[in-house]
């Protein structure tokens, strides 16, 4: 696909400074892109490369004032990363608008409803009572299990598993090997030592505009609801256990783990590698950085947390730098002992 940069202009609200008749037909990188590529500009850190480029369209601040000759036609846009990204998105649905029908083999339920404008990649296997809205894109080896709901705009990458009476709202992607109501860890212990396995008989529901990334595992709840909430964007490699729920807009980083009934508010922003206990509850805009252990609930909302287990960010900070001057302080201790020994013999 080719567009101009006045397409590329209407297209994110920007202004043309130079030829609007310039085309391009990819996207590269403002360090290493190519006569007929559009880049972008948003980290001043960068700026140098602007002079050097060869890509023929760069989408920049609309207060850039360069202080070289510049070859590239510029687009002026107020946020260049969000435009640029907007047009990247603009790009992938125009590619994914051209996969339509159903492949085969596929196997597709006599009792499934499929709307229009549907895509089935091959080998997908979709179960009995479940449906698929419009404009959906099931890719290849996803499997669909029965009494599934899947919205309109929805995104299976390959190997996708959705089990059983699971609901998937409209405008969410699910990234490749992820698992969706797989059963929750429910294992209720006996008088002989041994473990009899809770069965687990509720659903998963993820609402609108939910991302979920590759190989994240979301267990179904015992009884009811796990549930998460609109606007999610969950990373690859997280475990979310049965019961649980993920407010509004809350962002989670990758490799996770959320253990079961543990209730996750609004606008929750989780770094990398985070342990939450279950049966807990964390207030509306926490946030909490990587390899964090939070193991009571968090009650105040806007905290800032780190460390195992979290504490408020600044205290967790003042006391790892005690701990590092722990050496130091043992010396002073020892020479003040020492002194006071002197003290006392006199």
């Amino acid at each position: 696909m080719q567009f101009t940069a006045a397409q590329i202009a209407a297209l994110i609200q920007g202004t043309v400074d130079g030829n609007p008749d310039t085309a391009v037909n990819s996207f590269g990188k403002i360090e290493v892109a190519t006569e007929g590529q559009l880049s972008f500009l948003a980290n001043p850190k960068y700026e140098a490369y602007i002079y050097q480029t060869k890509a023929s369209i760069i989408i920049v601040q609309s207060n850039f004032k360069p202080t070289q000759p510049i070859s590239s036609c510029l687009v002026r846009v107020q946020d260049p990363y969000s435009a640029f990204a907007a047009l990247l998105r603009t790009y992938e649905q125009m590619q994914a608008a051209q996969l339509k029908g159903i492949e085969q083999p596929v196997h597709i339920a006599a009792t499934v409803r499929v709307d229009q404008d549907v895509y089935v990649g091959a080998f997908a296997y979709i179960g009995e009572n479940a449906s698929v809205g419009k404009g959906s894109k099931i890719y290849n080896h996803v499997s669909i299990g029965r009494n599934v709901i899947i919205g309109e705009r929805v995104v299976l990458h390959p190997h996708v598993v959705i089990y059983n009476d699971c609901i998937i709202g409209n405008d969410v992607v699910i990234h490749a090997g992820t698992i969706i109501g797989s059963d929750g860890f429910g294992f209720a212990p006996q008088a002989d030592g041994s473990y009899q396995k809770v069965p687990q008989m509720g659903n998963v529901v993820i609402e609108d505009k939910v991302e979920i990334g590759a190989n994240t595992t979301i267990d179904r709840a015992t009884i009811g609801s796990t549930i998460i909430k609109k606007g999610v964007k969950l990373d690859n490699l997280i475990q979310i256990a049965h019961n649980a729920q993920i407010g509004e807009n809350t962002v989670i980083a990758a490799q996770t783990g959320i253990s079961g009934s543990t209730q996750i508010g609004k606008g929750v922003m989780v770094g990398g590698q985070v342990g939450f206990a279950g049966h807990i509850k964390v207030a509306d805009g926490t946030k909490i950085t990587a390899q964090s252990g939070i193991t009571k609930s968090v009650t105040q909302p806007n905290s800032v947390l780190n460390g195992t287990p979290a504490q408020e960010h600044q205290k967790s900070l003042r006391n790892l730098a005690a701990i590092r001057n722990l050496s130091q302080l043992e010396l002073r201790i020892a020479e003040l002992e020492q002194k006071l020994k002197e003290i006392q013999n006199k």
